[in-house]
């Protein structure tokens, strides 16, 4: 067996106090960089005693020199000095080669040729040279032990290993692992880069498959830039290189039994991709050129916004592909992407992954200025979140729309080092070295297949024409374009050295030219292995969803007797198992309202809807910050055993053979976290899937999510989702950050029946809300605002009976036996304000006033208050009356629902407004001002 280095210098007698100096520069050496010393080395400072001061404080240099000379004279107790020991002074160098070896595999990066247009200057890095380690030429041909480098044999001259280095990680793959932790991956790709030397032997098929894709992304954008010339396209030009990456990345999964890839992508390609990747009809793309609408869409999006699907074949079988639809906020569509698989997984019954891949595609400015990337990357590991790794391509255009200085778009080396924060490895790959690119792919789709992890490709290239077609991009890169106009692109050197290797000809290579564009011209499909009769069973069924007229009615009743019994079985626990003491309390609550001998309050019906959906056959997800519990302690869907902190989810435990019921404390994310919700919810028709707000106010961070997705996708792309979003709301003296979840935003978003807005005032209404949402075969996403102190108040409640028989109603009228011909006042009102009025009213035996509350705001529904406002003849005042300020609530954006109403059943009467006045804020921040402004609405709403 081999000697260690550690072992040598046992053997040798080096380790002496007289060589207790090379151990103290051994050991400033760990203190900057571990990883730079020998493992066996790092494993011994690792043990030192800490000095007093904290665990941060380092070990004096008199510790170490203590420690080891007490190693050494022990080590010769034990073993006794061999007699052919090699020189100290070899032993030196050898550890200095071992540093070099390290430096390389850390920095190599650093040294590479990563830039196509040679602009990037970067300082030679001294610890990669052979001096920085006091060696010299003359040492060039001593042999050494090569350690762990993957070098073909145990000892090699200094000459051949820096030479193994150089190549391996300076040449046009640039890989950054060290920074990982673990160290089976740390040494895989070690293997991996180091066995080839970076750059594996391509068969000549091999090659000129690269050269034939490489010819597809040129072709169409030569193609279009002739047919629509100024047109933007956001083009792929300098970035061909992905049309062969995409293209391996596909063709190697499908060889691990992949069935599904998910892309999610911006702009820049987005077309090329489309076509030469996934394709799309030539013609369809050309058809949207010349600006050719697409039936049953309102309003349409640009070309580079849209999605596609369709299947290729590979060599593990079909596979389905598909684009998501992403608007331009850049980075938001990756969360979308990483929901989407992570449905289309649990649909499949692949917790790990295997069978449906994300592919994220990124710009460089964007993947280090956009915090969703961070949020992303910080779900990729988590329960509720996580797909088994994610395949991230960065187009490097090495400028961002008109900024191209580092100090400018970010505040590190690379762009992509903000994936280092998971540990995810970084391959940065010169875009004019295709098959250094497609070894990257190689090398990307292995590691995330056994390692389950996310890994970062850095396709560094250029961006040919600007940011745009129709820009100008020399006015503010001036020297980078005069570098861009001399650059020949990636097909031409390609094609170059394929002719000078042998592998093709020139007349070889214009024809491959010449058939590219002919297929254009003739309207051919373009991709390579494109399955042109797909196995539909690779599909999400949408089909029972689509062609429903809007209608408020569904029957959502439920067996009496089946929802006893489902009630009572979500207050068992298994044996042994401890409640806390609050909870006990509550479950037993719960225990009466099953048998009918309470009331039932919001957290029993909202329970009892799960239960029933999944007993009729509909998977539930709901995550959230602090779902499990609930916010304000009403859920309880978790419980907590206290003698060993396991879990118990009774919604889990209805059934052997229920549906999949999931629920997840969210990490601190609102962006991310809704956006993979959406993209869940977008592909998963059948099921109920919730997002719930900690505080409503706090889906202001997921804004982009709601106005670019929620609101408008059906109506840009034709998506369809049943996502349900549960926003705590209501005045109660809490400041303005924990009061209003903004209902005006939702209600300004809301036109041609693109979503729904319901404020639940009873158990029964949020029981019924829930189960219509799945039940009914419209797909629109619920905005359900709900409340905090009604969880719990005494006129909050519902019965068994209004569970079991009732339905969502979209107007609540007068609750109290009026004698309706007296009637003079209708005070009409959504969400907690109705149980003020109400308490106020029948406090002054006030017989004159009906209180009518709008439980759904939108689609608003004026047949159903026009009946309401018919039963009261001699009404001479209406009242709208909210708690939010004027300009905000649902003043401004449903009044004029409610005029038609009054036009249609009492003309000649105005509606009147009780409310807070406008204000820039949503709520004020004092007890005392809030109790002032709450009496003052009250009293407007009963007396103006």
């Amino acid at each position: 067996m081999q000697q260690s280095v550690m072992q040598r210098m046992w053997d040798s007698g080096y380790l002496s106090g007289g060589n207790a100096a090379y151990v103290e520069e051994l050991y400033e050496l760990y203190l900057h960089d571990p990883n730079a010393v020998p493992e066996e080395w790092r494993a011994y400072f690792d043990k030192l005693p800490a000095q007093p001061g904290g665990a941060s404080s380092d070990v004096s240099h008199a510790t170490v020199r203590e420690q080891f000379v007490l190693l050494a004279k022990n080590q010769r107790r034990a073993q006794p000095v061999s007699a052919g020991a090699v020189s100290s002074d070899h032993d030196k160098k050898q550890v200095e080669v071992l540093r070099l070896i390290q430096a390389f595999r850390m920095r190599g990066h650093q040294a590479s040729t990563l830039d196509p247009l040679g602009i990037w200057v970067r300082p030679v890095q001294p610890d990669l040279t052979v001096q920085h380690y006091g060696l010299t030429d003359a040492d060039l041909d001593t042999t050494f032990n090569t350690s762990d480098l993957a070098i073909g044999k145990p000892e090699a001259s200094l000459r051949e290993i820096r030479e193994a280095l150089q190549q391996t990680y300076c040449r046009t793959i640039g890989a950054e692992f060290t920074h990982i932790v673990d160290s089976e991956q740390r040494r895989w790709f070690q293997q991996r880069l180091e066995s080839v030397r970076s750059r594996p032997q391509f068969s000549a098929e091999a090659k000129v498959h690269i050269l034939e894709r490489l010819t597809a992304g040129e072709g169409l954008e030569k193609y279009l830039g002739t047919k629509y010339p100024g047109t933007k396209r956001f083009g792929l030009e300098g970035g061909e290189s992905l049309i062969p990456l995409m293209d391996e990345v596909i063709q190697r999964s499908g060889s691990y039994g992949t069935k599904e890839i998910v892309v999610g992508m911006a702009h820049r390609g987005r077309l090329n991709v489309l076509v030469n990747t996934y394709g799309k009809n030539p013609q369809d793309l050309f058809d949207e050129f010349d600006g050719k609408r697409v039936e049953g869409l309102s309003s349409g999006d640009v070309k580079y916004h849209q999605g596609f699907s369709s299947n290729v074949m590979t060599p593990g079988g079909e596979i389905h592909l598909a684009m998501a639809f992403n608007p331009s906020h850049l980075e938001i569509v990756s969360p979308v992407v990483e929901g989407s698989v992570r449905a289309r997984q649990d649909r499949r019954d692949d917790p790990r992954g295997d069978q449906v891949l994300p592919i994220t595609i990124h710009g460089d400015s964007a993947f280090a200025g956009q915090g969703v990337v961070m949020e992303t990357f910080q779900m990729s590991q988590t329960r509720a979140y996580k797909t088994g790794g994610t395949i991230r391509i960065v187009i490097n255009n090495q400028v961002g729309f008109t900024t191209n200085k580092q100090e400018d778009t970010r505040s590190t080396e690379y762009s992509t080092d903000v994936a280092k924060m998971i540990q995810a490895p970084i391959l940065h790959v010169n875009g004019d070295d295709p098959e250094a690119v497609i070894f990257a792919a190689q090398l990307a789709v292995d590691y995330r297949m056994q390692f389950k992890r996310d890994i970062v490709i850095d396709l560094i290239c250029y961006r040919r024409r600007g940011h745009n077609e129709a820009d100008e991009p020399s006015g503010t890169q001036p020297l980078m374009y005069q570098k861009v106009a001399k650059q020949r692109t990636t097909r031409e050197l390609y094609a170059d050295q394929l002719v000078a290797e042998g592998v093709q000809t020139a007349e070889q290579v214009q024809k491959l030219v010449e058939d590219y564009r002919d297929a254009l011209d003739n309207g051919e499909h373009v991709a390579y292995s494109l399955v042109k009769e797909p196995n539909e069973e690779l599909f999400v069924d949408w089909s029972p969803y689509l062609g429903h007229a809007w209608t408020a009615d569904h029957d959502t009743s439920f067996d009496l007797s089946t929802l006893k019994e489902l009630s009572a079985k979500l207050q068992d626990t298994p044996e042994g198992f401890v409640v806390q003491r609050q909870v006990a309390r509550i479950l037993e609550d719960r225990r009466k309202m099953a048998a009918g001998a309470l009331p039932i309050n919001w957290g029993f019906a909202e329970i009892a809807a799960y239960a029933t959906l999944l007993h009729d056959g509909h998977p539930i997800r709901i995550t959230g910050q602090d779902v499990g519990r609930g916010t304000f302690s009403h859920r309880h869907a978790v419980l907590h055993n206290q003698k060993d902190g396991e879990t118990y989810v009774g919604l889990q435990n209805l059934s052997a053979d229920q549906p999949s019921f999931t629920i997840h404390d969210s990490f601190l994310s609102e962006e991310a976290v809704l956006a993979f919700e959406y993209g869940y919810a977008g592909t998963t028709p059948n099921a109920l899937v919730i997002w719930e707000a900690q505080f409503g106010d706090f889906a202001n961070g997921a804004q982009v999510v709601i106005d670019q997705f929620i609101s408008s996708g059906e109506t840009k792309w034709g998506r369809l989702s049943g996502l349900t979003m549960l926003l705590p709301h209501g005045y109660e003296g809490q400041g303005p950050e924990h009061s209003s979840a903004r209902l005006e935003r939702y209600l300004q978003l809301c036109a041609e029946h693109n979503m729904q807005v319901c404020v639940p005032t009873t158990p029964a209404q949020v029981y019924h809300m829930l189960r219509r949402q799945v039940i009914r075969p419209l797909r629109k996403p619920l905005i359900a605002l709900t409340p905090k102190s009604l969880l719990r108040h005494k006129l909050a409640i519902s019965t068994l009976e209004d569970l079991a028989n009732g339905s969502f109603q979209t107007v609540i009228g007068e609750v109290d036996k009026l004698d309706a011909a007296k009637v003079e006042r209708m005070v009409m009102c959504s969400g907690k304000v109705y149980y003020e009025l109400l308490e106020k009213r029948r406090a002054e035996g006030r017989e004159d006033t009906a209180i009518v509350r709008i439980e759904q705001l939108y689609p608003f529904p004026e047949p159903d208050l026009e009946a309401e406002m018919a039963k009261y003849p001699n009404l001479k005042s209406v009242v709208w009356c909210q708690e939010e300020p004027m300009n905000q609530g649902a003043w401004y954006c449903s009044q004029h629902h409610m005029r038609n109403v009054l036009t249609a059943c009492k003309p000649g009467l105005n509606l009147q407004y009780a409310g807070r006045v406008a204000s820039a804020s949503p709520a004020c921040g004092y007890a005392s001002q809030h109790a002032e402004e709450q009496e003052q609405l009250l009293q407007d709403a009963l007396n103006i």
